[in-house]
């Protein structure tokens, strides 16, 4: 099949989240079960010296509502061979950031990612009218969000070409003022509650969900949360409306994340010999500070500071847990200032305990999940959670609370370690995070405890399997050709 791929990150050039190293991925399995796969994303700065592109004499041209958009493409190619994309307007994209700069988003977002989905649609309806076409147009996330709607005004009805869209985080929904329908290029008519309209707003999500031929989500828990109250944070009638979100758990790529390979990391090693962990946890208490004899555990976070991370339930658990426990606890993430401010205090009151590594650098990262004895993830909700999978994969049994993604990648250990993939709780708290911590360590110190980080490290967490689920969605949309 023909796809392509409609997206804002990509890692490691642009990335904001787990969505960029979806996007990185994903394509690369797909390639493998012999799919071709374009991504089109902006041509954010990053790209600049990154790699080698070809500008298309021919830019596209299109209106969106009484502002016309003169769209230079550009061509390159991954070093996985995935074909890439980027499309240019000056003063769209070549800005710091993403979405914005310095935690605020800028004003116009809704315009600059409408040409971006714009920009995706006429670039398949080309390849449509040249015979061509691509089987499958998949978006990712709201600032991708409107490419159906435009898709199905460019094609024709009897298109083969149809449309998937991936719900990566439903709290992130693309809400603007409602005298923002004209410039998307709509009409009145759209805003509709069977259209854009969301509580007098226009909502990309919203339009999304309702044009796309098939809707996903990174988890199956997470699907079924969806449709639930306030996990659907207040999407959840419309999601029931339509035809059940298919769940799909994400994957690792394990030419990225693999200590056996990593060259990020102190020494190597794998699930049948685990004994170079121990150099990687010498080396990862001399690079934060710690007294390299420290013999309590390492407690890790990763991710970014803010409230859907449960970083909350974490500040609180940290002081208790340095009293009940000899544990040292690195936290390694970038939010905001206030949130930063209480972790840095909370830092010089732990006596050397607590390191806060603030916008920790992506090799340090791969240090600490292969140092790290134990990496918690305590989030309020999780539509899949990739840090949990990373930790596995490096032995550092993950302590996660039961939500989303994490309940389908975390299975709770029982007292004696002979099942289970890491320590699991139910209650959004401080207290409750602490227990959970405080087994982890106490099973640290079983002789048991090697055998289940074996065990954590030989789980199949690889992309395949998610990659062929993708694929049944695609041939399901898609009718078979003659001969195939």
């Amino acid at each position: 099949m023909e796809i392509l791929f409609l997206s804002t990150e990509l890692a490691p050039f642009v990335k904001a989240g787990g969505l960029a190293d979806v996007v990185a991925a994903l394509p690369k399995a797909l390639r493998a079960l012999g799919h071709r796969v374009t991504i089109v994303l902006p041509r954010f700065p990053a790209f600049e010296q990154a790699l080698l592109f070809a500008r298309r004499l021919t830019p596209l041209t299109f209106t969106l509502g009484d502002r016309a958009f003169e769209v230079t493409v550009f061509d390159g190619r991954l070093p996985s061979q995935i074909d890439l994309v980027l499309i240019d307007v000056p003063g769209l994209y070549d800005r710091p950031g993403i979405y914005g700069e310095r935690g605020e988003d800028y004003a116009d977002n809704a315009l600059r990612f409408a040409v971006l989905a714009r920009a995706g649609a006429e670039i398949a309806a080309q390849r449509a009218r040249s015979g061509l076409p691509f089987d499958i147009v998949h978006a990712h996330d709201w600032p991708t969000g409107l490419v159906s709607a435009y898709l199905k005004e460019l094609l024709p009805a009897d298109s083969k070409t149809r449309t998937v869209f991936t719900i990566h985080n439903v709290a992130h929904q693309g809400v603007f003022p409602k005298e923002t329908v004209p410039q998307l290029g709509f009409d009145w008519g759209r805003f509709t509650v069977d259209g854009l309209e969301f509580y007098g707003k226009a909502n990309l999500l919203k339009q999304a969900i309702l044009s796309a031929d098939v809707v996903t989500t990174v988890s199956t828990t997470y699907a079924q949360e969806l449709v639930t109250e306030g996990l659907g944070h207040q999407l959840e009638g419309v999601l029931r409306t339509r035809a059940p979100v298919t769940g799909i758990v994400n994957g690792v790529d394990y030419s990225v994340w693999n200590p056996a390979t990593d060259t990020n990391i102190a020494a190597r090693f794998d699930a049948e010999d685990t004994s170079n962990r121990a150099r990687c946890r010498g080396a990862l208490l001399h690079e934060l500070g710690f007294p390299v004899e420290t013999s309590g555990g390492i407690v890790a976070f990763v991710g970014r500071l803010v409230a859907q991370k449960g970083v909350d339930l974490l500040l609180e658990a940290v002081p208790r847990l340095l009293r009940a426990t000899d544990a040292v606890v690195v936290i390694a993430g970038e939010g905001d200032d206030t949130t930063a401010k209480s972790i840095t205090q909370i830092a010089d009151k732990s006596h050397g305990r607590v390191v806060f590594a603030r916008a920790a650098s992506e090799p340090l990262v791969h240090r600490i999940f292969a140092g790290a004895d134990i990496v918690t993830v305590p989030s309020r909700y999780e539509p899949c959670g990739l840090v949990q999978l990373y930790a596995q994969r490096y032995g550092a049994v993950p302590v996660v609370r039961a939500t989303g993604g994490l309940v389908d990648t975390v299975v709770d250990c029982d007292t004696a370690l002979e099942t289970g993939t890491g320590f699991v709780f139910e209650e959004a708290t401080g207290e409750a995070l602490l227990g959970a911590i405080e087994r982890a360590l106490a099973a640290r110190e079983s002789e048991a405890w090697p055998r289940l980080v074996r065990r954590i490290m030989r789980l199949d967490r690889g992309w395949e399997r998610s990659a062929r689920r993708y694929e049944q969605v695609y041939r399901a949309l898609v009718p078979a050709q003659p001969g195939a």
